[in-house]
């Protein structure tokens, strides 16, 4: 890692932060709602006015996470979560025509898992598998010290694995609570909280099919380490024993004896790993 100074931007569904990583360091980090119902050229705008505030001389590169799925190659943006006119953005040229500097985008799950590789506790390791508990279930693979996104870039959509008649992310995210028992997940949420039995046992009816998605990603990928964020990681405490339980049934104990699944104690993830898709493309 070196002394450059990356924008990175972390593009959500309501707002858009940014700020600059050095070596590491996050400063000037700033947001900006952005108007996800307007066109094109609207949200583009958004973008634009945070962006523009911290471009300076000193800015090797931008990097930008984004809700949706991206080419990774053309750096095209499709489909993104909750902005329905971005159905193909050619991102990347756009950002570079205006600002003259090499821009870096993935979608958000791979930006959460390059910043726990780089900055939070996947730092030492080669390979792990990030985890993003919240309205979905997002995924991000480091192998051998690079992110891995396949050849289309949709490597890693645990979530979209076929369970239980539906899909995981049907039962392993937020969606878990009104899909199953019909009430907000943030409502369940304050119920744990305050000890209420119901409450905690829907937690851990969701933490035995998190295990079983946890399971499936040992069978294709043979890490160590499995890193969760998102806002139902917040909940951990009421889901990690029926989890570990569950998992027990894998098939080979050796994996589970050296399994580590930590909780994110990042902050501004979404910020920092989107700087680290610079280093991601340089340093390796």
């Amino acid at each position: 890692m070196d002394k450059q100074i990356i924008l990175g931007i972390d593009m959500g569904g309501t707002q858009v932060r940014a700020g600059l990583v050095r070596d590491g360091s996050l400063s000037s980090v700033i947001s900006e709602r952005i108007n996800a119902k307007g066109s094109t050229e609207e949200v583009l705008q958004n973008l634009f006015n945070l962006s523009d505030q911290l471009i300076n001389k000193t800015v090797t590169a931008i990097g930008i996470g984004v809700p949706g799925m991206t080419d990774s190659a053309q750096a095209i943006v499709y489909d993104a979560i909750n902005i329905p006119s971005w159905k193909e953005v050619p991102l990347r040229q756009l950002m570079e025509n205006r600002y003259q500097l090499p821009v870096l985008i993935n979608n958000d799950a791979n930006c959460f898992v390059l910043g726990e590789f780089y900055f939070g506790k996947g730092r030492g390791h080669n390979s792990l598998i990030g985890l993003t508990i919240g309205t979905g279930l997002g995924s991000g693979i480091i192998i051998n010290k690079r992110l891995y996104t396949g050849k289309n870039g949709g490597a890693g959509e645990f979530g979209m694995i076929d369970y239980l008649g539906k899909y995981y992310e049907y039962y392993t995210s937020g969606q878990f609570f009104q899909n199953i028992h019909g009430i907000n997940g943030e409502l369940v949420f304050h119920k744990a909280l305050e000890g209420d039995k119901e409450a905690i046992k829907m937690y851990e009816e969701m933490g035995m099919h998190l295990a079983n998605a946890i399971k499936t990603i040992l069978y294709a990928y043979d890490v160590s380490l499995i890193i969760l964020g998102g806002s139902v990681r917040h909940a951990f405490p009421y889901f990690s024993k029926t989890m570990w339980h569950q998992i027990q049934t894998f098939a080979y104990k050796r994996v589970i004896d050296n399994l580590k699944i930590e909780i994110s104690e990042l902050d501004n993830s979404g910020i920092l790993g989107a700087a680290a898709l610079y280093y991601d493309f340089n340093e390796n």
